[in-house]
């Protein structure tokens, strides 16, 4: 069979009747044919290392204005804005703007001393201390004690706890589990040393620590404001959802359910009142926001997909900065379900796609380099790992991934069982019978559904008879949904994971973390976890094996492949000045200032 090419005019106008309609050579691979029978090329590929970091704008400021942001969604966002119970990137970009994270972070991400805390590790004693600032105010105007550093453990810990952070880290915590249980009213390895100090005691200490691994919480909470809230009812509270109180920049004025947020400066924030008066986020579909950016509608938009790079580089009103993401997308299988009463996950050995070959097959079946050609410019790369390179320590750049070979992915079902016992081009299962695959996706832009229908024409081509879930791309909250909840009608799905700035895998892989989605568990992938955050891993070279042997073992097991790695583009208006995207010291929110009364256009 030959290597099946796509037609780019035709993606873009019909979606999926001609999406494998032109075969031809390799050679052949930069044009693709359109309607008047000439050549189309495929988009030039961008040099991400030339995008900018920061605005350059000297034109002298306004006093004040009103920052426009789009948020742009294909989801009403949840509107959950507590840190230990939100866990959508939705509201995590809105809480951007009031935040109460208690660590900076520098190079290679490590928490610095710069922030509201500074952290200071024995290790040999197993035992950290977090001292706070003095002289930091809540946006109530109370001021912050080590009583609001604590009560997050004491939410996350407490028995009627809803959300997903009481996890293997967590339990690290001497105590955690006691009090988790009922058995103790307290954490008891927290130790109140003063107003400003605290003293945690771990069951062991990693070099995880120093990136907030470890058991090690990030954030504060308002205690004085939040005690009277049972933690069962907190997920729906007032207080957290209609009027929270935070430490950032900008606090919370006006909340549109699902729609929009209205900030304005903190005058409290213990960094200084901001600069700029106001920061509005609406949320945008994304089949809206070129259109909205070229009208001047708004300052910046987060989370613009790559597809959109061509309608927005030449626009004379942005300035396009990139950076790498911490992130990367992926498939999952789904191998077993999580027991809710345990919070451990439990791998069904008679689980579908409890099978490596067939699950190596359709990593080797997907043309994702196609994909980045067409679609995503240079701004998107094939993944070769769980690990994105922007954690250039512990990234493995000699491992092989999974490139697109229909010819190995045949081979290996064949090999496997998996055959076309009655010639109609689909493989039947090991036993001969009708062999069928769900596979769960996100709805997304205009492009999306051409990229899906594709990769379904892929699965074809070598025999495998993948279908969607519900019969169509899912919305982003039911998605997760359905995920979480192990929907017996999902085999397969397409997710994405921010890494954050710990490059530890276990909160998301581990037997005990509630984002492991897929459900794998191993006792050599629990040893594998466990070296990397292990007390010798602070030998570097110990630490950096410790990576490679997991990543290995993932690609290996096959539980989830990664697809992509990605630049985060970030479309600034040219009214915005002291603006800059660097993970290392960036220009603070206070400091950020507007040169004209409205987006320019």
């Amino acid at each position: 069979m030959k290597k099946k090419n796509w037609s780019l005019l035709a993606m873009l106008l019909v979606l999926v009747l001609a999406l494998a309609a032109c075969s031809g050579d390799k050679d052949e691979k930069s044009k693709k044919d359109d309607s008047s029978g000439g050549s189309k090329d495929v988009p030039e590929k961008v040099d991400s290392s030339k995008f900018p970091l920061a605005v350059d704008n000297k034109d002298e400021a306004i006093k004040g204005g009103t920052l426009q942001v789009a948020l742009v969604a294909e989801s009403p966002f949840k509107g959950i804005f507590l840190q230990e119970l939100s866990d959508d990137a939705y509201d995590s970009e809105i809480m951007n703007y009031a935040n109460n994270s208690i660590f900076d972070t520098k190079e290679d991400f490590l928490l610095s001393d710069k922030g509201i805390a500074s952290l200071n590790v024995d290790a040999k004693n197993n035992k950290a201390t977090v001292t706070i600032r003095k002289d930091v105010k809540w946006s109530d105007g109370e001021p912050l004690t080590i009583d609001d550093v604590i009560f997050p453990y004491e939410i996350i810990g407490h028995k009627d706890y809803t959300g997903v952070r009481y996890d293997g880290d967590f339990k690290n915590i001497v105590g955690a589990a006691e009090y988790h249980s009922g058995k103790a009213k307290t954490i008891s390895g927290l130790k109140k040393i003063d107003d400003y100090t605290l003293e945690i005691s771990f069951k062991k200490v990693s070099p995880a620590i120093y990136n907030g691994g470890d058991g090690l919480w990030g954030y504060a909470q308002p205690k004085h404001y939040l005690k009277d809230v049972p933690v069962k009812d907190l997920v729906k509270s007032d207080k957290i959802r209609k009027a929270p109180v935070t430490l950032g920049a900008f606090k919370f004025d006006k909340i549109v359910n699902g729609e929009s947020v209205q900030f304005v400066a903190n005058e409290n924030y213990w960094r200084g009142k901001p600069k700029i008066d106001k920061v509005v986020l609406t949320s945008v579909p994304s089949t809206q926001i070129v259109e909205a950016l070229k009208a001047g509608k708004y300052d910046m938009a987060s989370s613009i997909r790559a597809t959109a790079f061509d309608s927005i580089k030449d626009l004379k009103n942005l300035t396009i900065l990139g950076r790498p993401e911490l992130s990367y997308s992926y498939m999952g299988f789904k191998l077993g379900k999580l027991n809710k009463k345990s919070g451990e996950n439990e791998t069904d050995p008679n689980a579908k796609m409890n099978d490596i070959p067939l699950r190596q097959a359709i990593a080797y079946a997907m043309d994702i380099e196609q994909v980045t050609d067409v679609y995503y410019n240079g701004l998107k790369s094939r993944a070769n790992s769980l690990i994105p390179p922007v954690f250039s320590a512990f990234y493995d750049d000699t491992l092989e991934g999974f490139k697109y070979d229909p010819e190995k992915a045949k081979k290996l079902l064949d090999d496997a069982g998996y055959k076309d016992v009655d010639g109609d081009g689909i493989r039947e299962d090991k036993n001969g019978k009708k062999f069928e695959l769900k596979l769960a996706a996100m709805q997304g832009d205009d492009k999306t559904e051409a990229i899906i229908q594709f990769y379904l024409q892929n699965f074809k081509d070598v025999g495998l008879n993948v279908v969607l879930t519900t019969g169509r791309l899912i919305e982003f909250n039911s998605f997760y949904d359905k995920v979480k909840a192990d929907d017996k009608e999902i085999d397969m799905f397409m997710g994405a994971w921010s890494t954050g700035t710990n490059p530890s895998p276990s909160g998301i892989y581990a037997h005990d973390a509630e984002f492991n989605f897929s459900r794998f568990t191993s006792p050599e992938l629990d040893k594998l976890l466990s070296d990397i955050d292990s007390p010798e891993a602070v030998d570097v070279d110990f630490r950096s094996k410790a990576f490679r042997d997991w990543q290995v073992y993932m690609a290996e097991q096959t539980s989830v492949f990664p697809i992509f790695y990605s630049i985060e583009i970030v479309p600034v208006n040219k009214r915005v000045k002291n603006y800059d995207i660097n993970y290392v010291d960036p220009v603070q929110m206070q400091d950020w200032e507007l040169t004209a009364e409205e987006p320019m256009k």
